[in-house]
């Protein structure tokens, strides 16, 4: 059976911005596990849509999100950006601290949280 997530690598992307909004194109492609042109793609799409704003900061870009953003509509309730990552990394403090695992354990928690509840 093919390997599949919940989470788009759109959604992958939104996260790793969510804790580590410095990162370069690169490092993100590096976290999601795609090319660095789909990161910078995502990029794109993701400030279209209204989900991220870019701040230039020296030869970097510093990304905020819009937390109140709506991801989802489900069954008439609206999730926020917030309300979604909030969710995902609810448990995160603990799972770091159990473990040694680097910067990019956001996107290996976010999947294993989503097999959990599979």
């Amino acid at each position: 059976m093919a390997e599949w997530a919940f989470l788009t690598n759109h959604g992958l992307v939104l996260t790793w911005l969510g804790k580590n909004p410095e990162s370069t194109g690169l490092e993100i492609a590096q976290a999601v596990g795609i090319t660095e042109r789909a990161a910078r793609g995502i990029i794109v799409d993701l400030q279209a849509d209204g989900y991220i704003t870019p701040e230039r900061v020296g030869r970097r870009n510093r990304y905020h999100l819009n937390s109140a953003k709506p991801v989802e509509h489900l069954d008439g309730r609206v999730v926020t950006v917030g309300e979604l990552l909030e969710f995902l990394w609810r448990d995160e403090g603990k799972r770091a601290r159990a473990s040694a695992a680097p910067t990019r354990a956001v996107v290996t928690h976010t999947r294993a949280i989503l097999r959990e509840h599979a």
